[in-house]
């Protein structure tokens, strides 16, 4: 029997993408999966998913930028599933709109960076909340925070983006050390350039491929790949692993900056 057989997963923005793919990889190893994404029609078609492949699914609307939203899609999941053991705070605003917006610090409208950091950060603070909240009485718990490689290391554009997913991380270690010794974990993964269909429609193809460059390994990240380590956060494999902001970016961040030419000049 798989250790994640009859805990119960939350994840939110589980609908398409990393979370999806997380909610289909816990639902394979026997976790109760609640489906949240501001998208409840897409939701449902995950839960579709999941049940179709032998899961227990339900879903549920949340908008991580309403804390109201988020404390209701707890709730949901302990009244479907009688507790939480897995947070996974996914969603984060990728709209187009935000994304064509977010170029630097010297064009930067302040109504954008106050909606990246209100969904962003101060969602991803209250999904930790209202989970930690939920964990404490049942006596432990997993949280996992989607971060980025952007919120590792600086790019030349994104500052918003980057600059929220870099306090994701502080905030991860915050989570970790306040709430370790109630046997509550917390750890972040920090992928890169992940394809899915979110991204493709806004990143141009040249520079997705200067990402797939400037990686360490031959190939492109899945979502899968992600959702593989968080299982492996989720799961008693990792139970004395907490704090941590995991690199999961194909070694894109390991190197220094002249990898990418340095590679051709070599012939390698």
């Amino acid at each position: 029997m798989s250790d994640l057989e009859g805990r119960a997963a939350l994840i939110t923005g589980a609908a398409s993408g990393i979370g999806l793919a997380t909610a289909k990889a816990l639902a394979a190893r026997g976790a109760r999966i609640m489906v949240s994404d501001i998208n409840i029609d897409a939701a449902a078609a995950a839960v579709d998913q999941l049940k179709a492949a032998g899961g227990e699914a339900d879903a549920v609307r949340c908008d991580i930028g309403s804390e109201d939203e988020i404390q209701a899609a707890v709730a949901k999941t302990v009244e479907c599933f009688g507790k939480l053991d897995i947070m996974h705070n996914n969603a984060a605003l990728l709209s187009p709109d935000v994304l064509m917006s977010d170029v630097d610090v010297l064009s930067m409208d302040a109504d954008i960076w106050d909606r990246v950091m209100q969904v962003n950060v101060r969602g991803t603070m209250l999904g930790c909340k209202h989970a930690v909240a939920a964990m404490l009485k049942s006596g432990s718990g997993a949280i996992i925070n989607t971060s980025s490689m952007y919120g590792m290391n600086a790019f030349n554009r994104m500052p918003a983006y980057s600059v929220s997913k870099a306090a994701i991380n502080m905030l991860t270690q915050h989570v970790a050390t306040a709430y370790g010794r109630q046997n509550i974990r917390c750890n972040a993964i920090a992928p890169a350039l992940i394809k899915t269909a979110a991204s493709e429609a806004v990143i141009p193809k040249p520079l997705t491929q200067l990402h797939d460059d400037a990686a360490a390994l031959p190939f492109s990240g899945t979502a899968e790949d992600m959702a593989n380590v968080v299982v492996f956060l989720a799961s008693d494999e990792s139970r004395y692993i907490t704090g941590e902001v995991l690199r999961v970016d194909g070694g894109t961040t390991s190197h220094l900056a002249t990898y990418s030419d340095a590679r051709r000049f070599f012939g390698d």
